[in-house]
This record gives C-alpha cells, sequence and structure tokens, in this order.
C-alpha cells in the first residue's frame, strides 16, 4: 500500500513538471510572438512605433495613479472599491471647476501653472476627503460582514457617485482649457508631449514615497500589520481604524492628482469617465499583481504602453480591438500566474 502511494506521489510530481514545462513553453512562444511583432513594426515604421509608444507611456502613468489607489486599499482590508474610479472621475470635474472657474487659469503662463499646483493639492484633499467618508459610512461597519456584502456596498457608491457626476458635469462630455502647453519635445518626427512628461514626472517620485511611508514609517508599519491580523494589530496598540482610514485618504489623494493630471492631458470630462478608466486601472492591479505598489505601477504602464502600440502601429488590431487585446493578455498572464507579474502566493486566512 505505501509503495504504491509513493509511486502515485511520484507519477503526480512528473505530470506537474510536464505542466509546468508546457506552460513555460507556451510563454516563451508567446513572448517571442510578441517580440516579433514589435520588430516588425519598428523597422517598418519606426517614427511611428516611438510615438506610438511615448503615447502609451503617458496614458500608462494615468492608470497607474489610479491603480495605486485600488491596490492601497486591496493590500490593507481585501476589498475591491469599486467606487475608486468614480471618485477620479470627481476629481477630474473638481479640477476643472477649480482651474477655470474658481481660480480663473488661462493660458500656459507661470500664474496659471502655479494655480495648476495649488489644484493639485487641493484635488488630492478633495480625494482623501471623499474617501475617508465612503470608508466611514459605508465599509467600516461590513468589515466582519461576508465579503459579498462589502463588494455590493462599494458597487452601490459607484453608482451613487456617478449620480453625482452626472448632475455636476452633466450628461454630456465637458470641455476645459487647460494650463500645460500644446505640442513637446521633438526629434525627428518623435514627440514627447509636455502632458506624458508632466504625468510620468509625478507618478514616478509618487510611487517612491508610497513605498517610503509604506516600508519605512511607523504609520506604514501599522498598516503592514492591519493587513496581516487586525485582531493582533490591536492588542499591540495600533489604532486600527485610523490606519485604514490614513489609507482610504492615500488612495482618494492618488484619485484626485490623478484627475487633474487627466485634465490637463485630454481636456474634457465626462461623467462615465469613472467606469472605463476606473476598470482599466483594476485590471492593471491585477496584472501587475494586486496588493502591491510597485506592480500596479507597472501594470499602468504595461497596458498604456500595450493600447498605445496595439491602436497606433501599422500592424495591429486597431482602437475597436484595443480592449479585447488588454484583457486576452491578462487572461493568459493569470493562466500562467495568477498572483500577477509582482504579486506573491499568500496564505489563506482561517
Amino acid at each position: 500500500m505505501t509503495t504504491a502511494t509513493a509511486v502515485e506521489q511520484a507519477e503526480m510530481r512528473i505530470a506537474m513538471t510536464r505542466k509546468e514545462a508546457v506552460g513555460r513553453l507556451l510563454g516563451v512562444v508567446l513572448l517571442l510572438g510578441v517580440a516579433a511583432w514589435l520588430v516588425l513594426n519598428l523597422v517598418t515604421a519606426p517614427s511611428q512605433f516611438f510615438n506610438s509608444l511615448l503615447f502609451g507611456i503617458g496614458n500608462g502613468a494615468l492608470y497607474a495613479l489610479i491603480a495605486l489607489g485600488y491596490t492601497l486599499v486591496y493590500g490593507i482590508i481585501e476589498l475591491i472599491n469599486f467606487a475608486h474610479g468614480d471618485l477620479f472621475m470627481l476629481s477630474t470635474v473638481f479640477s476643472g471647476f477649480m482651474m477655470v472657474y474658481w481660480l480663473g487659469a488661462e493660458g500656459a503662463n507661470p500664474a496659471s501653472w502655479a494655480k495648476l499646483l495649488l489644484t493639485l493639492v487641493l484635488a488630492m484633499g478633495f480625494g482623501a476627503t471623499i474617501n475617508v467618508l465612503i470608508e466611514r459610512v459605508a465599509y467600516r461597519r461590513l468589515r466582519r460582514a461576508p465579503r459579498l456584502a462589502a463588494l455590493i456596498t462599494a458597487v452601490g457608491m459607484s453608482f451613487i457617485l456617478q449620480w453625482v457626476g452626472l448632475r455636476w458635469n452633466g450628461s454630456a462630455p465637458r470641455l476645459w482649457p487647460t494650463v500645460v502647453p500644446e505640442g513637446g519635445i521633438s526629434i525627428g518626427d518623435v514627440t514627447l508631449q509636455y502632458s506624458t512628461i508632466m504625468v510620468v514626472t509625478f507618478t514616478i517620485p509618487v510611487l517612491l514615497l508610497l513605498t517610503y511611508v509604506v516600508q519605512r514609517t511607523k504609520q506604514g508599519r501599522a498598516m503592514r500589520a492591519t493587513a496581516q491580523d487586525q485582531d493582533a494589530a490591536r492588542l499591540m496598540g495600533i489604532n486600527v481604524d485610523r490606519t485604514i482610514a490614513f489609507t482610504f485618504a492615500l488612495g482618494g489623494a492618488m484619485a484626485g492628482a490623478a484627475g487633474l493630471l487627466y485634465l490637463e492631458a485630454v481636456g474634457t470630462t465626462r461623467y462615465d469617465a469613472g467606469f472605463h478608466l476606473g476598470l482599466i486601472a483594476f485590471t492593471a492591479a491585477v496584472l501587475g499583481g494586486i496588493g502591491n505598489l510597485a506592480g500596479a505601477v507597472l501594470g499602468g504602464f504595461l497596458i498604456g504602453i500595450i493600447q498605445g502600440l496595439n491602436d497606433g502601429l501599422p500592424y495591429g488590431f486597431g482602437q475597436k480591438w484595443s480592449q479585447t487585446v488588454v484583457f486576452s493578455i491578462l487572461i493568459m498572464v493569470m493562466v500562467f500566474k495568477p498572483t500577477g507579474i509582482l504579486g506573491q502566493p499568500t496564505v489563506e486566512k482561517v
């Protein structure tokens, strides 16, 4: 009986090894196929390739900022905050009214840039305040409830914020003047837009700052302890409610900053923008490894670049297939690495 069991275990190990080998082989084949596609487009239209790449990097930075809010909240209480995308949408509308109507920013000049920085601070404060209120009113009492209850509540909050955006912005897209100069730095036929420089210049330092806060500060240690075990954190003297509220504030601030940067990059606001961009940002967080800050940024840049190249290259599926391409890649990554690119396997809490 023991010999039979040992043989069965050996056969299972061999089968698993074969599956891993096949999976790795398929992964290598896919990577080689993508590399061949990129080289073909680069040789065929080099300027178009680099312009599409830079455009994708700019969009990816915006996705990364929104994804940071998703991954911060999920990392500490394992809640998918579907209202986060609509908070981003409200931040775009708030930023437009603040810049144009309340501060009167006009044109690309030093005075308008100073107002842009002031609006950035106010938009981050706006997003943080709304997110903390949402946590206090809607989520706090559901921490020990079944996860489905919190998930449905998040969907409900999403609809509420979308309704507010509809009443505030209107049903049609609204155009806003921007203060970031049009055009960019050109090298031959390749142009690096000023809006792309602005977004990327903001995103990278934010990631480094958040990483420092989480890894090096007392509040960050409290966040990590709360994420591991809330009851144990309370016994160690950590104010769990305040720690979770602080995390929601950080996530809301990221949504507020992304809202202003999106407004300056695109120049329009619409009440349903949060659903579309929020879904892409959530996909970015899952792709990079939900709960991992660097993973959220990596996922955001990857999706932005994939979309930019697919939409702009001569040998691509085209813009109408953009979402299909993104989610197909997500599915393939999840098949080979369910935790995401930078995600780590976790032990189920019991």
